[in-house]
């Protein structure tokens, strides 16, 4: 796992939403970008944990995914 320093404070991450994701609920997740990272989290249960992936990683999926 790789370590982090952080420095000063670090600013809120601002979550969205896929547009395919209806307003009923169901399956949803969330996704937040900043600069070297993309934040993934369950949109049902957002207490847990974001998972956290190199934004190229983030766009090999999101290409895979659209197959």
């Amino acid at each position: 796992m790789n370590a982090e320093a952080r420095r000063g404070p670090v600013p809120a991450l601002v979550w969205v939403k896929s547009s395919y994701s209806g307003a009923e609920g169901g399956q949803c997740v969330e996704v937040a970008a900043r600069p070297g990272r993309v934040h993934v989290r369950d949109s049902k249960d957002t207490t847990r944990t974001a998972l956290g992936v190199q934004p190229t990683a983030w766009t090999a999926f999101v290409q895979f995914a659209a197959l």
